[in-house]
């Protein structure tokens, strides 16, 4: 059974925390700018996994033999992000 999306935000949010607060501590501002940033992105990035987690593992009841599967939906999707 995979982790609930709140487990791994909370485990994120969590990792973060503890650094920024170090960060602050230290009143280091550049340190805590870089930390809030790469937080966002990070959060971004996951949550994209996370929904094409949820949207992979629910399946349809019947899927349609004319369309393509969520595999090759997403090399396509990989191919044209690298050109």
């Amino acid at each position: 059974m995979p982790r609930s999306r709140d487990r791994i935000l909370t485990n994120l949010e969590s990792i973060y925390r503890e650094a920024y607060d170090r960060a602050r501590a230290a009143k280091d501002e550049h340190r805590m700018a870089d930390l809030d940033a790469a937080f966002q992105r990070e959060q971004l990035l996951l949550e994209v996994l996370l929904d094409i987690r949820d949207a992979v593992s629910a399946r349809p009841a019947e899927v349609s033999a004319s369309g393509p599967d969520a595999i090759t939906a997403l090399q396509t999707v990989s191919k044209i992000i690298k050109r």
